[in-house]
């Protein structure tokens, strides 16, 4: 039986995609459909890597369906894996509002959120887990399994099965200094964290050294073809402009993604006031409610109340009633802005700002987390300062849209040289050859990094 999950079509058991149940909601194009983006070296590399995991069974799980960049990163992934001959599901865990409010914490801790993790948010977390029969969950012999982030990550302790492969891949700004210092945070963590093969991670600054287990480095992606990174019809752009009553003839700055904390959107609402003291412009702030997000209805209220007499700044929370009217309409905003930004405090990648730049828009966003992986100053965007600085910066763009197309351009071409669908996912599948080939185990290789990106030399804290 089928229930809709945040506009996603999930069976009760948690499954979102399953050849195996003939149950396949999600597709992609023709993986050759890539190549003219791509280029065929890169488009054989992904068939030579999925070649070699061809008989393998491989599971997925995350904590949502819909409203996240992990979601996004499987829409695509999955149904593409399933395609190149990889027999891949995808099932996320389920929980209650109380075990999910334990998880944003447990979520903002890692990230360096000052606070304690009590016996109580672990009684809440190993409950909800414990709750779940290895026939619900794992109703079949994956060989791989594939955890995304700290939600399911207990998950391992009750399911795994022997010669099954785990690796856990951590995609959030974790702070190992911070974790550390936490005792019984770090306790909790490293105590599930070990029983895995390998970890993935997406920036080398973000690995957490002291875990004796193999590490892999591969940044996350976006699929170039999706409907929230394709190409669009200016109108197509156009009524979405007018379903949100948007002036297209004022000039758009634009942040779009999850209302959280960590997001700056208050250092956004700075900067666009200074802006508009100097040259009339309009702010929208696009973004949806993640389930597995209880924390962002509170945040979306505050953003509100700071902003109700301002009628230059508009605050959509786009409906997950439909996923692909949802992707459509952020694609629309995306490329109807002049300038996108992104001043995150903590940020663990920011795949918004991997579209943005793919759809050659000039970002700005903060210096923190992995974003210097892809914002590099005056080149492919700009770094947030203060309010007064970055509004100088956005003015100048606004200006002078020359420049801005010229940035623009440079972004997109750097996002097609290493953030793209096809690439990463055959780094995703190298490595999780490796780990099952035990070219890197855990026994043999607890200290092995292996980076599938370059390795840039960041300061981990600004």
């Amino acid at each position: 039986m089928a229930e809709s999950g945040e506009g996603v079509s999930i069976l009760t058991d948690g499954t979102v995609y399953s050849r195996r149940k003939d149950f396949c909601p999600l597709s992609t194009p023709p993986v050759e459909a890539y190549t003219a983006i791509m280029g065929d070296e890169k488009i054989e590399r992904l068939h030579r890597a999925a070649q070699q995991l061809k008989g393998r069974k491989l599971l997925e799980i995350n904590s949502t369906a819909e409203g996240g960049g992990v979601a996004e990163i499987l829409y695509s992934s999955i149904p593409l894996l399933n395609a190149l001959g990889v027999e891949a599901e995808w099932k996320v865990v389920q929980g209650s509002n109380e075990y999910f409010e334990c998880t944003k914490s447990l979520h903002n801790l890692l990230q360096g959120m000052e606070g304690d993790f009590t016996t109580e948010m672990e009684r809440i977390y190993t409950d909800n887990l414990d709750n779940y029969d290895a026939t619900d969950i794992l109703d079949y012999q994956p060989d791989v399994v594939l955890i995304h982030d700290p939600q399911p990550l207990g998950l391992v302790h009750r399911l795994r099965q022997p010669e099954q492969t785990w690796l856990w891949r951590c995609h959030i700004d974790i702070e190992e200094e911070a974790v550390e210092a936490n005792p019984s945070l770090w306790k909790f963590i490293t105590d599930w964290t070990e029983r895995y093969d390998a970890a993935i991670f997406s920036a080398a600054h973000y690995i957490v050294t002291k875990w004796p287990l193999p590490k892999f480095i591969i940044p996350p992606f976006i699929d170039p073809l999706s409907e929230k990174n394709r190409e669009l019809a200016q109108d197509e752009i156009d009524s979405v402009l007018a379903k949100y009553q948007i002036d297209p003839d004022v000039p758009i700055i634009a942040q779009v993604g999850r209302f959280d904390p960590w997001k700056g959107i208050d250092r956004t609402i700075a900067v666009f006031r200074r802006v508009r003291e100097e040259k009339k412009c309009q702010l929208i702030l696009a973004g949806a409610l993640a389930a597995d997000d209880p924390e962002g209805e509170r945040i979306l209220a505050d953003i509100c109340q700071e902003i109700k007499d301002d009628e230059d700044i508009r605050v959509l929370n786009l409906s997950l009633a439909n996923r692909l009217e949802n992707h459509r309409e952020v694609n629309a905003i995306q490329r109807a802005a002049r300038v996108i930004m992104q001043p995150s405090t903590r940020e663990g990648f920011g795949l918004v700002i991997t579209e943005a730049l793919w759809k050659g828009k000039p970002v700005i966003a903060a210096d923190v987390g992995a974003i210097p992986l892809q914002i590099r100053e005056d080149d492919t965007g700009y770094f947030y300062d203060t309010p007064y600085k970055t509004a100088e910066k956005v003015l100048y763009l606004l200006e002078n849209p020359g420049a801005a197309e010229v940035i623009g351009e440079v972004g997109s071409k750097y996002v097609k040289e290493h953030f793209l669908l096809p690439d990463r996912l055959a780094d995703q599948l190298m490595a999780i050859q490796m780990a099952v080939d035990g070219i890197v185990a855990r026994g043999a290789c607890p200290e092995c990094i292996v980076s599938f990106h370059p390795w840039f030399k960041l300061h981990k804290r600004r």
